[in-house]
């Protein structure tokens, strides 16, 4: 029994004393970050991690009551000094390990830096990294490949031949015979071989009983060709990848280099999060951390390796099939997948290490695919304008035809594009996560269970929702039952945007964008919040509010779009555009009318 005015406060068995005594010193709240849902909060020392991610609303999943027995709550923390989130993170900020967990590792075995969080206790400010092998809610890709006609010019081609086995009267060596072979069929007279061939050559031949199939690789201006690869027989698959490494999320698409057709598709979110939001916090954290590019440059390259396994799980092919690869990312990005310090990019004149196309072994990076696989990067425009944005120009083609074309690649990070066949101007414009559903009140990542869809009454002031993995409003039977696995955790990205401009439309803001007070004798929606006013969208736990800050980021990141787009107006001296295009992961789902409504 608990006196009146006491707190009540969950006991310290006996194996977590020592945690305790052995918290960091003047730390009473730490500060915790869980990622990459982006949601933080305050909790007393000694609180279990597992209970900081269900106040917060973060999906753990956890079976077993807390008796580290399932093992399905698995965290990992991460190190380091945070300087975005104002978090010095540590491995010393979480209680050792006790006898249920140790027991636990003993018999089933814990991967390295993870730990059980119905163990592990809060003793200072965390970092703490939900794995997407382990969450049930975790972050929903939108990058799907559209299907478009495409006049294919690979610069990898498989090559059949037939090759004239050794005698006495032609004792020549087995390569000159094979490029014989392959001058004579497929003409190519200038050829070279990766050295990792020449001790395979003879046994592939004999096994092939003399036929072979090689993989061809040719730059369309290089007059050399060059071998990659060589099977036994005949060899009719070989594919390729195509990644886009946004500062949000990385998709990745698995393509036949054949027929061209995609097998498979898969993205993440990008593990370099926990180290800052948006680009700028990014390159503040490897200026003040030793090892910060390496951290980031190893977390990405270790997320793209895992989404190779998953396109080729999903398409059924082997690592040693994928023989070419593609990616793309903003300057930053691209700068960390390739190791290089992007420093230089956080100030002017925003100097680029390297603005050209680049194009290497994939094994260079540690990428295992064929060990004779290209990876190309396309080339940086300038500045803060990277390869994306000369994918996106390459895709849309607003240099092929004479419409004024608006291309808008809405992101952390928006690059815009504005041209036609006469000239094409490009900008990047930061417009911060709000877009992302970061830095929001209510806001989350597009996960199961986060609300993507909003409509509001103008006459009642009541909403309606709809939430990722239901197809149900909220106010239509069933829907609690579609829900019940998730449960309505937040909002994203296209649910802010939607929600603003319904509240607009439905007079509880007005053009400036404040939060109409007079409204909360109308309507108990729309609530008192300190000296400003916010809209009510979901009651119960967690409570889900549209504050006046909501509001103003999401203006200042509308803002930035529209000051980069009038930029480029200005550019090409033009005062209209014909057509506009949105890109990118979030901006492929953003309902063109409230696009407008919100300018």
């Amino acid at each position: 029994m608990v006196a009146a005015g006491a707190v009540a406060v969950k006991p310290v068995w006996p194996e977590d004393k020592r945690a305790i005594v052995n918290s960091p010193a003047n730390i009473t709240d730490p500060l915790v970050l869980f990622m990459p849902s982006g949601k933080r909060g305050r909790f007393p020392v000694g609180t279990p991690v597992l209970d900081a991610a269900r106040q917060l609303g973060v999906y753990v999943e956890s079976v077993c009551g807390g008796r580290a027995t399932c093992g399905r709550c698995q965290v990992e923390v991460q190190e380091g000094n945070f300087a975005k989130h104002k978090i010095v993170s540590s491995n010393d900020h979480i209680s050792p390990k006790g006898a249920k967990e140790e027991r636990y590792e003993r018999v089933r075995g814990l991967p390295e830096r993870r730990r059980l969080s119905c163990s592990a206790q809060i003793l200072g400010d965390l970092v703490v990294d939900v794995p997407q092998d382990t969450v049930i809610n975790a972050q929903t890709i939108r990058k799907d490949a559209d299907t478009r006609v495409i006049a294919r010019d690979s610069a990898i081609h498989m090559c059949y031949v037939e090759i004239e086995e050794p005698d006495m009267h032609n004792p020549s060596g087995d390569l000159d015979r094979l490029k014989i072979a392959l001058m004579k069929d497929w003409g190519l007279k200038s050829l070279d071989f990766d050295f990792h061939l020449l001790p395979q050559v003879q046994g592939i031949l004999r096994k092939g009983n003399w036929t072979a199939t090689a993989a061809i690789h040719k730059d369309a201006d290089s007059e050399t060709a060059r071998v990659i690869s060589l099977w036994p027989g005949l060899k009719n698959e070989a594919y390729g990848l195509a990644c886009d490494i946004g500062s949000t999320t990385i998709a990745m698409h698995l393509v036949s280099l054949l027929s061209g057709r995609v097998a498979a598709s898969s993205g993440t979110s990008n593990p370099q999060i926990r180290f800052g939001e948006d680009l700028m916090s990014r390159v503040s954290y490897v200026m003040m951390n030793p090892d910060g590019r390496e951290g980031m440059t190893v977390a990405v390259r270790e997320a793209i390796s895992g989404l190779v396994d998953k396109v080729c799980a999903e398409g059924n092919v082997q690592r040693n099939d994928i023989l070419d690869s593609v990616f793309v990312g903003n300057p930053i990005m691209h700068h960390l997948f390739l190791g290089i310090d992007p420093t230089e990019l956080g100030g002017a004149p925003f100097a680029l290490a390297v603005s050209g196309a680049v194009h290497i072994k994939a094994s260079d990076i540690g990428l295992k695919l064929n060990q004779g696989a290209r990876l190309y990067m396309l080339p940086c425009i300038a500045g803060h304008v990277g390869a994306d944005a000369a994918a996106v120009t390459l895709s849309e083609g607003p240099h092929r035809q004479d419409e004024m074309m608006l291309i808008v690649d809405v992101g952390t990070n928006a690059e815009i594009v504005l041209g036609n066949r006469q000239r094409v101007v490009a900008a990047s414009s930061p417009t911060g996560p709000a877009f992302e559903g970061a830095e929001i009140s209510g806001g989350q990542r597009a996960a199961p269970g986060a609300i993507e869809r909003v409509r509001i009454d103008p006459d009642t002031l009541e909403p309606k929702y709809r939430v990722i993995g239901s197809e149900l409003w909220s106010d239509e039977p069933g829907f609690l039952d579609s829900v019940q696995a998730t449960g309505v955790t937040g909002i994203c990205g296209s649910g802010i945007i939607e929600v603003v401009a319904e509240m607009y439309l439905a007079g509880i803001i007005s053009e400036d964008g404040v939060v109409d007070g007079r409204l909360s004798a109308r309507s108990p929606r729309v609530t008192a919040s300190g000296r400003t006013f916010s809209y009510v969208l979901k009651e119960g736990e967690p409570r889900i509010t549209i504050t006046q800050t909501d509001v103003r980021a999401i203006q200042l990141a509308k803002a930035a779009l529209y000051a980069g787009t009038k930029l480029l107006m200005e550019k090409q001296h033009t005062d209209h555009v014909d057509r506009i295009h949105f890109a990118g992961a979030f901006g492929s789902f953003i309902d063109p009318k409230y696009a407008m409504v919100l300018g």
